[in-house]
């Protein structure tokens, strides 16, 4: 026997699982057929076949898909499911796990709104980023839906309950047949030239007929269009419309939508107690913080005898006086020593001075002769002596 690479099965069934999760056509495909070998698992899960006149395939529904279903599944039925085509390793077997099953008759509708919802999701129009924020405190809300019905009603009634300081806006229109879409485009866009804080688009539940005016492209786009934050609030809670998807926030019926859009006046009540438990807290805080101050300023021995801090300073200024006169002092000798050192010096090179010692001074024209050439035979000079002056002429210059 030649020498081969032999594989597991395991291996085997993992390679066709992942053919077939790779295939973009098995993972979102739509089958039409029969209920067959229905089994409810204790957990919740329901195990089937769905067949047709030739063929038939394995199916699954967990019970976080099941818990959803509107209808009660039998063997016998003939319906519409959606999910996506894979292999279960262990058993090697291939089948298709549902997501969502509708009775056949009305999947016709049910297959038009996935088609819608995936449309207009790749268009953004369900992304977050384009949602308003609800005003929690408005003081204008515009409700569009019948004018007759439980559903107006409960809005009306739920609103003035929680919150009866907002004016409310009826926009009374269709909910249900071939104009109600229409209708309702038109209510939002007039609603939208009222200068209102938030609408609430609602109606009570019914079946998917009843709601699909809610499912219509153009509702979705005129909602989405909306310069007004929108409520959806159509329907039960297991309903779901386009309208809930683009809308800024979805309620689960009209009454959730009528809370969403306010606040509870007795939750504004107590808040507002709250804020003024705090203030007077704070309030009181500040008192007492200002009482034990006053209290620190009033035992304070300077404040108390405000003559001491005076008497303080006036030693202060004594001692300063002090210092600057003996500084004045001290400079005033450095001064006069200076002068007398000047002095001195000055009278050193008194030409003056040198009379008392026997000599004298020759001026002629009031100027000192300090050289023989300056003096000619018969030149008028001064002789200036110790006690006078002599008046002389030149009777001879004897140059050497």
């Amino acid at each position: 026997m030649e020498n081969r690479e032999y594989i597991t099965i395991s291996d085997i069934n993992r390679i066709i699982k992942f053919t077939i999760d790779s295939n973009e056509l098995l993972r979102d495909v739509y089958i039409k057929g029969e209920v067959s070998n229905l089994k409810y698992h204790g957990r919740g899960h329901l195990y089937f076949s769905l067949k047709d006149e030739f063929s038939k395939i394995n199916a699954v529904m967990f019970n976080y898909k099941s818990s959803g279903l509107d209808f009660e599944p039998k063997d016998g039925d003939a319906v519409l499911v959606h999910g996506k085509i894979s292999v279960y390793e262990a058993s090697g077997s291939y089948q298709i796990y549902v997501d969502s099953m509708h009775q056949d008759g009305i999947g016709n509708l049910y297959q038009l709104f996935e088609e819608l919802k995936k449309k207009l999701s790749k268009e953004g129009l369900f992304d977050e980023v384009y949602k308003k924020k609800i005003n929690r405190l408005p003081e204008k809300i515009g409700v569009i839906t019948a004018s007759t019905g439980a559903a107006i009603r409960d809005i009306i009634s739920t609103i003035n309950k929680r919150y009866p300081l907002v004016e409310i806006y009826v926009f009374p229109t269709l909910v249900q047949g071939s104009d109600a879409a229409a209708n309702i485009v038109k209510m939002i866009e007039l609603a939208n030239t009222f200068p209102l804080d938030t609408i609430i688009l609602g109606r009570g539940g019914g079946s998917i007929e009843d709601l699909w005016a809610f499912n219509e492209e153009m509702v979705a786009r005129a909602i989405f269009n909306s310069e007004i934050p929108i409520i959806s609030g159509v329907g039960h809670e297991i309903d779901f419309t386009i309208s809930d998807f683009v809308s800024d926030l979805r309620a689960p019926t009209p009454t959730g939508a009528a809370i969403l859009a306010t606040r509870d006046k007795e939750e504004i009540i107590n808040y507002l107690e709250t804020c003024k438990s705090r203030i007077n807290n704070a309030l009181d805080n500040k008192l007492q913080n200002a009482y034990e101050l006053l209290k620190k300023y009033k035992s304070n021995y300077i404040l108390n005898n405000p003559m001491r801090l005076y008497d303080m300073q006036e030693q202060k200024l004594d001692i300063l006086y002090d210092k600057l006169n003996s500084s004045i002092n001290i400079r005033i000798d450095n001064y006069n020593k200076q002068i007398e050192t000047y002095k001195i010096k000055l009278n050193l090179l008194n030409p003056v001075n040198i009379i008392d010692k026997g000599y004298s001074i020759v001026y002629k024209d009031n100027k000192i002769i300090k050289d023989i050439s300056l003096l000619n035979e018969k030149d008028d000079i001064n002789i200036l002596v110790k006690n006078g002056k002599i008046n002389a002429t030149v009777k001879g210059v004897d140059k050497k």
